[in-house]
């Protein structure tokens, strides 16, 4: 899964602040997301975000 810096995913469960969407800070073997609702940022494995994509919006690319 192509998954890159700046890319707002959302994920199929909500976070408790009601938010499905989240910023992508970092990736790797880890995901670093921080939660576009709340602000609350977290570091989870990449196997288990990439199961949890439901969309992936991507930011501007400058050519």
């Amino acid at each position: 899964m192509d998954v890159r810096v700046g890319d707002v995913v959302q994920l199929k469960k909500a976070h408790p602040c009601g938010s499905k969407q989240w910023l992508v800070l970092r990736v790797g073997m880890d995901f670093r997301l921080r939660c576009q609702g709340c602000g609350h940022e977290v570091m989870r494995p990449r196997a288990k975000i990439e199961k949890a994509i439901k969309n992936i919006q991507r930011t501007e690319e400058p050519t």
